[in-house]
């Protein structure tokens, strides 16, 4: 089935937004008072606050305060609205894209085109890693990581042998970028603080967490003092922090590393965590089979100065998408590259401003941050006017971070819940949101099985239509 919502006489000019991240949603409000129609489409019907999963996988908070729907955020921007489904095919020459649900499949006419379609987990070309080691990019990964962690010590708890209990109590984390530190520290806290004495047949308390990076240092882009500062609080926790260790296998019950020496060592392990890397949406190899934009390795799509791609300058490609050299792939470079694409919008329709005429996109860093444990933070800020940075660590870092999520959270209510479960999480070292689900643990594995099976559905429906006409022609 096929709709076009945009095939309507248009009355305004047509401005179509892809994804609901940080630099689609920001860039759909900044059109807010224009004379436009914003049409935001996204595979799924929520904002998420992706910097905050991993609490939402360690039990702190629960997933919808980090993923308000979409449509009620905007629901009061009258020239804005949202459709559901993923865009899939991109006509640069026609301007149109293409998005589905289900099996309706949505063509939408633009004017201007904003690409926020965000980045996956990339697993080097090991996509097989994925069924074993999820990854944190969605709000599924942060619901099946929670499943399998707690699984790993209910089953612990029901088992006799001390071989599979030690491998059910050892937690893998790869990647030692902010997203694998936070996920570390916060496994070893739960293990330690929060189901200590809950259980009767195994000692949380004695779980292994271990840390893998083929990179020589833990938070890589703070620096070296940050950085061994960030692995000494992981190691006082009891975090085994390996560095120049690179994964080389990975299945079921462990995995395989391999040193920097050459040695190559067997982990037991049932539950792993993947964050060692990402990759851009598909949907750049769309724009590149259509223009001259050029790909880096991970996907991204080189822009020029104002953001857009050769050839097209009514195409933006913001967020987790854009290659720009010096524009770290953070919420901040998502946001401020989807408020100039809706600036640059802006300024052609009120001051006549022709491309040529654009200011090249300025990144304004503001300074990056990960948690490492409760009271515990890495903070590095750049001063005005200098090539110099403050950093610091500790406590002070720690309430810095906390009080960024908070203003960057969307809506009061949800920042207040948030803070409330802060409050507890932290002074009592409780944890609200431990319920898990069968579903949660194999929901991902099941829609894939399903996917196959209607590929293979549709394959051997196309066979047999194109055998029938072989017959037909026959006759």
């Amino acid at each position: 089935m096929t709709s076009s919502p945009a095939t309507n006489p248009r009355r305004r000019r047509q401005v179509v937004i892809i994804g609901s991240g940080f630099g689609g949603l920001f860039a759909a409000q900044r059109l807010k008072k224009a004379d436009v129609d914003v049409t935001l489409i996204a595979k799924t019907t929520h904002h998420l606050f992706q910097p905050m999963l991993y609490q939402v996988a360690t039990g702190i908070i629960a997933e919808g305060e980090i993923a308000p729907a979409t449509r009620v955020i905007l629901r009061d921007q009258k020239n804005a609205s949202v459709l559901l489904g993923e865009v899939f095919d991109i006509d640069l020459k026609n301007q149109t894209v293409r998005s589905q649900l289900l099996e309706r499949v949505t063509e939408t006419a633009y004017d201007d085109l904003i690409v926020a379609a965000g980045a996956d987990q990339s697993y080097f070309g090991n996509d097989h890693f994925a069924e074993y080691a999820p990854g944190m990019k969605t709000i599924d990964h942060a619901l099946e990581l929670r499943g399998r962690i707690l699984g790993a010590f209910e089953q612990a708890e029901l088992s006799d042998d001390p071989a599979e209990q030690e491998k059910l109590l050892t937690f893998v984390v790869v990647g030692a970028g902010p997203t694998g530190v936070e996920m570390a520290g916060q496994i070893a806290e739960m293990s330690d603080i929060t189901l200590k004495g809950a259980f009767r047949n195994i000692d949380p308390t004695q779980s292994r967490v271990i840390l893998l990076d083929a990179a020589p240092a833990v938070l890589g882009p703070f620096g070296a003092k940050l950085g061994q500062k960030a692995k000494k609080r992981l190691e006082k926790l009891g975090v085994d922090v390996r560095l120049g260790a690179m994964v080389t296998d990975l299945d079921y019950d462990g995995l395989s590393v391999k040193y920097q020496d050459g040695t190559v060592e067997r982990i037991e392990s049932q539950c792993k965590v993947w964050s060692a890397g990402v990759q851009a949406s598909s949907l750049g190899k769309v724009l590149a089979e259509q223009s001259d934009t050029e790909l880096d390795r991970a996907g991204r799509v080189k822009v020029g100065p104002d953001l857009t791609i050769p050839g097209h300058s009514n195409v933006y490609v913001v967020g987790d998408m854009m290659a720009v050299d010096g524009v770290p792939g953070v919420a901040q470079g998502a946001i401020q590259g989807g408020r100039y694409a809706a600036d640059a919008i802006l300024a052609e329709m009120r001051k006549g401003q022709t491309p040529e005429q654009r200011k090249p996109f300025s990144y304004w860093d503001k300074g990056s941050m990960a948690t490492v444990s409760r009271f515990s933070a890495v903070m590095q800020v750049p001063l005005p006017f200098t090539k110099r940075k403050f950093e610091t660590e500790g406590y002070l870092a720690w309430l810095g971070w906390l009080a960024l999520h908070l203003v960057y959270m969307v809506g009061f209510r949800n920042r207040l819940n948030t803070f409330i479960n802060w409050f507890f999480a932290f002074s009592t070292r409780g944890r609200t949101q431990l319920a898990v689900t069968e579903q949660q643990v194999y929901a991902r594995s099941a829609l894939t099985e399903l996917s196959y099976l209607e590929r293979l559905r549709v394959a051997d429906a196309a066979k047999a239509e194109a055998e029938g006409k072989k017959d037909e022609q026959a006759g």
